[in-house]
């Protein structure tokens, strides 16, 4: 009976004949034997009836499902199919603006608008060429564009996720030796090398997904191609490598430089306020501020020298919220076969995957929202009657190099 209710309908036929033949040859031989074989006899033919009954029920499928997946509720899809389209047309146009102004605009050319930019262009690939597939699979809860594509598909969003996680690193760097080794050495040629060979290591990891090494299960049980369970040790190895290069590594790497930052600000906090009248001399005069014939008092403002590593410290709290839920996620199911092939597992898939593609829609508002020059190109590249945008109070505008700011005797007060 096991066996029957896994059965399809022209292998349940070929049962019942079968299982027909042995009752007949049965109730032949209670001639012979007229007593417990002529019960056997009836009670085959009665089981075998109701074994190919439950194997009709068994087979038939189920509309919107798949490998035993449970798709959506029809609330829940209309509800992803709105914030889905959202997300995607801001993460496009968000992002697009982003790379149009710094390519059109000399002055935005800086260091970290060029890595910003390379961020963007990132998220940008990733709407254009991740989103829409996962919107569609969404809707028809099973992945319909091929085995091939799904390999190329998680190729891509790897390669983009990996690529923007290695530019926030790359910048939380260098606001680290600045603020805290006072070494200003990233300059716009070593920040586009830097993003060269950041997309080269990139896709040094996530290509060998395109060619099918390690295997990903297809159809896939998410929206987008994902890690699935395997008992593999080079599949395993794998999955804890990318989990490794794309969040915990960079995580802990972000986390020990911005601690130091906000240590080296508050200490030097301190300093200036215990010594408000006074000012490193040598420091002053490098900077114009002063002349050094004359002492000097002046009311120093700390706010511009922290505010570019707290919009930095932004993007890596969103990098966290939005990528330490999927990180934990792609492990579980790689390594827990009873997380993988449960029913709920689509659905988790789905609420984790968006999350993950909200970060590529948040990053260009917090340049809006944080970074004035993105903001005033912004509002210039927009036509008159599109200006919807708000007008957010400006900010001193600073004019001195970030590591000159930093850079004082330890016997002086630092500014």
């Amino acid at each position: 009976m096991v066996y029957a209710a896994n059965l399809s309908p022209m292998e349940a036929g070929g049962a019942n004949a079968t299982l027909g033949v042995l009752s007949t040859g049965l109730l032949n031989l209670s001639d012979q034997n007229p007593g417990a074989s002529h019960d056997m006899a009836k009670a085959l033919a009665e089981n075998s009836s109701l074994s190919i009954g439950a194997a009709a029920e068994t087979v038939t499928p189920t509309p919107g499902l798949q490998d035993g997946t449970e798709g959506l509720s029809l609330p829940l899809q209309v509800f992803f199919l709105i914030v889905i389209i959202v997300i995607l047309l801001v993460a496009l146009l968000g992002n697009a603006v982003v790379c149009l102004m710094v390519y059109q605009r000399s002055a935005m050319r800086s260091a970290i608008n060029i890595l910003l930019a390379s961020l963007a262009f990132g998220d940008m690939m990733l709407a254009v060429l991740n989103m829409p597939f996962a919107l569609v699979t969404v809707v028809t809860t099973r992945w319909i564009f091929g085995d091939a594509f799904c390999r190329v598909s998680a190729m891509f969003f790897w390669l983009f996720v990996t690529e923007g996680v290695a530019i926030l690193l790359i910048i939380s760097i260098d606001r680290f030796l600045i603020i805290v080794q006072k070494q200003d050495k990233l300059s716009p040629y070593r920040a586009k090398v830097l993003i060269v060979v950041s997309w080269g290591l990139a896709l040094c990891f996530s290509f060998p997904l395109a060619v099918g090494q390690p295997r990903l299960q297809v159809p896939s049980r998410a929206p987008q191609c994902v890690f699935g369970h395997s008992a593999e040790a080079g599949y395993q190895a794998y999955v804890v490598l990318m989990t490794l290069v794309v969040f915990f590594v960079p995580f802990t790497v972000m986390l020990y430089t911005f601690m130091g930052i906000l240590n080296t600000v508050r200490h030097n906090a301190i300093r200036i306020h215990s010594h408000p009248d006074s000012i490193c001399l040598s420091q002053a005069s490098k900077l114009g501020l002063m002349s050094l014939q004359r002492p000097f008092q002046m009311n120093i403002d700390m706010s511009f020298k922290t505010r570019a590593f707290t919009t930095i410290l932004i993007l890596f709290s969103v990098f966290t919220v939005c990528w330490a839920p999927f990180a934990t996620y792609s492990l579980v199911s790689t390594f827990s076969a009873s997380f993988y092939q449960g029913a709920g597992f689509f659905e988790i898939s789905t609420w984790l995957l968006w999350l993950c593609y909200l970060k590529s829609a948040l990053n260009p508002l917090i340049y809006y929202w944080r970074i004035k020059k993105f903001r005033d190109a912004c509002l210039d590249l927009m036509p008159k009657y599109f200006k919807f945008l708000p007008q957010l109070p400006g900010h001193t505008k600073r004019r001195i190099r970030p590591s000159a700011i930093y850079v004082c005797g330890e016997h002086r007060s630092v500014v």
